[in-house]
């Protein structure tokens, strides 16, 4: 959802008003489920933060860094269940982009999916790309 620079949505609420913004899918690819989807135009996800994305009936979790990097991952929490990664805290550990946990803070690689604390879990992982400044996520 882009926001105005005034501080307040198209709907009159204010900035910041809902937590997690379920983005519209337009999807590219022309078979529902797997290949290539658009999703949202890039600058439409805020750097550093999280959002969640119902693609092809998959909730996924995007993330924008600072860096300009784009990384699509479950949302759902591999040590819960529960669906709350886009509400996880990046970060790195040495030259590796993370993601921890919102629930019990366990870190995910955001490249691979492989947990740092706990080996038997993972996150998965999803391709990201960039065309003519609009997500494109492949499931």
């Amino acid at each position: 959802m882009a926001l105005p620079r005034n501080g307040a949505r198209e709907d009159g609420q204010p900035e910041g008003a809902e937590m997690t913004a379920a983005l519209e899918l337009e999807e590219r690819s022309a078979g529902a489920g797997t290949g290539w989807h658009r999703v949202c135009a890039v600058e439409d996800l805020e750097p550093g933060w999280g959002e969640a994305a119902l693609i092809s009936g998959r909730q996924v979790a995007l993330f924008r860094l600072p860096s300009g990097e784009v990384f699509a991952v479950a949302h759902e929490d591999p040590a819960t269940g529960a669906h709350v990664m886009a509400r996880g805290i990046t970060g790195s550990r040495g030259a590796r982009q993370t993601l921890a946990s919102p629930l019990h803070k366990e870190v995910y690689d955001l490249r691979t999916g492989e947990c740092l604390g706990t080996p038997r879990l993972s996150l998965a992982t999803f391709a990201t790309r960039i065309v003519d400044g609009n997500l494109e996520v492949e499931l």
